[in-house]
């Protein structure tokens, strides 16, 4: 094992969107931060579908929406990167799919106030706060699988290295964090109960993406959106980009994880059925076709998880939100926060109070 890093300041566990922030508010402060994605990029469940040619992004593979209205920190955070929102496209009926057997009926369904898209998708706060950090201080494909505290620090161990500091911020998800890592000494026992009972906001969904030349819906007088009790797909919504190039549905799936596993073969063209069902044959030929299965996702998604049924995480107790070991462990992932728990809201949210925390400790 070598020690790739010795005496920084603090260790990231996770370079998702909360460990992002709290990295850059770190270093805005003078510290020395080093950060550890266990996956070969950043962003965590924060993913886009990109041309293969020119990276350009062609939808979401994972949270799509904010809702600036309500969401004081996102608005923030947007302004500070040079971002901008626009509305989530809901003009026109919507498709109420019954399955093969049953006519599809199409009426308006309700819209969500205030529900809006980042320009570029959620990615692009992933990439403007990359980017922002100093050569050498992210570090990907590195899992971490143990973190041992003793009265000189913390010394973090991943993928064969040793990296040590004064603390140590954990952004990754409570479950993987309890599941995969050897803490030493033992997390507190409330504190582990809580992490295992935290649910992780999206872990055992599935999200298909399906990319056209252009958004034919729209022309139709329809809204691209789908409510459906047949599936696969649930829901759809269209998630075309803000000048509609290119075009994109995106749905989630409501096959359960074994059975998507089971019939992976067959996934995309019931997928395609289903459309075409909704939307007609212009639905038949997509450009592009991606399920982005997160319960496949060992970072994301942990047996206790797929146990489960699908829930959003609500807020949790203050355990989750005070800093550990005199200081040297603070939790930042999504659902730690007080404030829209696993939501991108909640990641920077969450983010912002761990860099505090870390600011404010004299450990």
């Amino acid at each position: 094992m070598s020690d790739e890093c010795s005496g920084a300041d603090v260790i990231v566990i996770g370079a998702g969107l909360s460990g992002l922030v709290a990295t850059t508010l770190l270093l805005e402060q003078g510290r020395s931060v080093v950060v550890l994605e266990a996956a070969i990029r950043p962003g965590g469940r924060i993913q886009s579908l990109r041309d293969a040619e020119t990276g350009d992004v062609l939808g979401d593979l994972g949270p799509t929406w904010v809702w600036p209205p309500f969401q004081p920190v996102v608005v923030q955070w947007l302004q500070r990167l040079g971002l901008h929102t626009f509305p989530q496209f809901e003009t026109g009926n919507a498709a109420l799919d019954h399955g093969p057997a049953a006519p599809v009926q199409f009426q308006p369904l309700p819209g969500q106030n205030g529900i809006a898209r980042i320009a570029g998708g959620p990615v692009a706060l992933i990439d403007a706060l990359a980017a922002r950090l100093p050569e050498g201080v992210l570090r990907t494909g590195l899992a971490v699988t143990a973190v041992c505290v003793d009265e000189k620090g913390v010394r973090v161990e991943a993928s064969g290295n040793a990296f040590s500091a004064k603390r140590v911020v954990v952004a990754a998800p409570l479950r993987v964090a309890e599941n995969s890592i050897n803490w030493s000494p033992a997390l507190p026992d409330p504190l582990r109960q809580a992490m295992r009972a935290t649910p992780t906001w999206m872990s055992v969904h599935a999200k298909a993406l399906i990319v056209y030349p252009t958004a034919f819906w729209r022309e139709a007088g329809l809204s691209g959106r789908i409510a459906s009790q047949a599936g696969p797909l649930v829901e759809a919504h269209d998630v075309s980009a803000e000048n509609t190039i290119p075009a994109a549905l995106f749905g989630f799936v409501g096959w359960p994880h074994d059975m998507r596993v089971a019939h992976k073969d067959r996934l995309d063209a019931e997928i395609i059925a289903q459309l075409v069902r909704c939307f007609g044959e212009a639905a038949a030929r997509p450009a592009q076709i991606h399920v982005e299965d997160w319960a496949a996702n060992r970072f994301i998604c942990t047996p206790g998880d797929i146990a489960e049924p699908m829930n959003h995480p609500d807020v949790g107790p203050d355990v989750l939100r005070q800093a550990h070991a005199d200081g040297r462990i603070v939790f930042a992932a999504a659902e730690t926060s007080d404030v829209s728990p696993g939501l991108i809201e909640g990641a920077l949210t969450a983010g912002m109070r761990a860099a505090r925390l870390v600011l404010g400790s004299r450990a």
